[in-house]
């Protein structure tokens, strides 16, 4: 028979390793712009936005990162309203401030006006505790050449690996 020592031990050495759930993705991020530097922000939310986005709801396909005073804010993410607050919803595109430590703020605000750089948001989840997170990272801008160029890695990628499968 085994003690309660020896079933908490095995409880705790059978935990299950969670994964955050991904609510929004940026897919065209790694598209239009060369990432640089990914940094894990916090988001300052109302409850109604925190209830949206738990029920997997969000849009950042469209949103970026701007300064404003010593703050990065998030600009044009779309959180929708959440239907069961009645008249006390949020509004779905307002500017939400990240929550970032001081050396972190600096460096961003240094890369944006120094740089010339762009912070825009890379996905939005719900980490382990059920926080919501937001993955930013600094960006630079691509020109028409280098989409095609990485349009016709990504073709010919997908042709190989066609080929390969097909001639074994």
């Amino acid at each position: 028979m085994a003690t309660t020592r020896e079933k908490a031990a095995a409880a705790t050495t059978k935990a299950p390793i969670t994964k955050a759930k991904v609510i929004a993705e940026n897919r065209r991020a790694k598209f239009d712009y060369f990432l640089e530097d990914n940094i894990e922000a916090g988001i300052m939310l109302l409850g109604t936005e925190i209830k949206a986005l738990r029920m997997g709801r969000a849009n950042i396909a469209e949103s970026y990162a701007a300064v404003e005073g010593r703050e990065i804010v998030l600009i044009n993410a779309d959180i929708p309203p959440y239907a069961q607050a009645n008249r006390f919803n949020h509004e779905p595109r307002r500017p939400r401030k990240l929550l970032l430590h001081r050396k972190q703020i600096d460096r961003l605000i240094g890369a944006v006006q120094k740089d010339g750089q762009t912070i825009i948001p890379i996905r939005l989840y719900l980490n382990d505790d059920g926080k919501a997170k937001l993955e930013i990272a600094l960006a630079k801008g691509k020109k028409l050449h280098d989409k095609r160029e990485a349009t016709a890695d990504r073709d010919w990628a997908r042709d190989k690996a066609r080929l390969m499968r097909d001639k074994g």
